[in-house]
């Protein structure tokens, strides 16, 4: 029986560890699939019709009430690892999160808390943040769908992955004011970071899948530390041909990030910032959290 493993979205070098994973053939009869968005990808997961999930941590407490059912596995990369990108017209400088003031802001469900808790913690209100026109339906690819938009003149801005942004830049459309993962405070990097999970069950019955998932992970990110380049082949397989080009470089950038540990401190910072939103009513430690079977 084929092992369902789904990401929210596909061509984005903060999952792509996943898409190695099963494309490098580290995890054996499984298959990769889309599954947007990310709350939509854990309720999946819940209901038992995925095995594992690669997506946003905290987005996870969407479909797994204060964390019931639900079990980390390990990091497909480190911190929290969004851009915040606006449109140039605006003349956006690096930081100056005040461009987004009466400005649309394009955002997915679920990495859209971690930039709400930002402007937030930075005083900066009177943002329109919503969905980006063309990001809906299972052939979605959220950052591409952000770049066009912003291209198109439908958004003022978009929240997304490492790919939309170089589109955005490349196209010469937009700016990068802000990258969470290396520029902001070690808060605002905690907020969440993408995770592979399961649920309960399958560690309690399945433990041996759930340990060779984890470790097929370990593996994909070794490769992709090493050589980089591997990623082109396979983006040729799931990414339009542009992107597929660029994927090395950007797996090339986030190298660094691919460290599979997952830290007592980061998952106290992640709940930190879940109970901020309302949506982790009880104390979780590491051990409820985190499976090191």
């Amino acid at each position: 029986m084929s092992v369902r493993v789904a990401i929210p979205d596909l061509v984005s070098p903060s999952y792509f560890p996943a898409i190695a994973a099963v494309e490098l053939g580290f995890l054996p009869d499984a298959t990769i699939e889309l599954l947007y968005p990310v709350t939509k990808t854990y309720e999946e997961l819940r209901e038992g019709r995925l095995d594992f999930v690669g997506g946003a941590a905290h987005a996870a407490l969407y479909a797994f009430k204060d964390w019931h059912g639900a079990k980390l596995l390990c990091a497909l990369a480190q911190h929290m690892y969004w851009f915040l990108v606006v449109r140039n017209d605006l003349e956006p400088k690096r930081g100056d999160l005040s461009v987004l003031k009466g400005r649309r802001i394009g955002a997915a469900p679920g990495p859209v808390d971690g930039l709400k808790q930002l402007l937030k913690r930075a005083g900066v209100t009177e943002v329109q943040i919503g969905p980006v026109p063309g990001a809906v339906g299972e052939k979605a690819s959220f950052g591409l769908a952000a770049a066009r938009a912003l291209a198109e003149g439908q958004i003022d801005g978009f929240w997304a992955n490492g790919m939309g942004a170089e589109i955005a830049v490349r196209e010469g459309v937009g700016t990068v004011i802000l990258d969470a993962r290396r520029q902001e405070s070690e808060e605002v990097k905690g907020y969440t970071f993408p995770a592979l999970i399961c649920t309960e069950k399958t560690v309690r019955e399945r433990p041996q899948l759930a340990m060779a998932a984890r470790q097929a992970v370990v593996e994909a990110q070794r490769v992709l530390k090493r050589e980089p380049e591997r990623a082109t082949e396979i983006g040729r397989k799931h990414f339009p041909p542009q992107e597929a080009e660029l994927i090395a470089e950007l797996i090339r950038r986030d190298a660094p990030f691919y460290d599979p540990a997952i830290t007592a401190p980061t998952i106290d910072a992640m709940n930190q910032f879940a109970r901020s939103l309302g949506l982790l009513a009880r104390k979780v430690t590491y051990k409820d959290l985190v499976w090191t079977g």
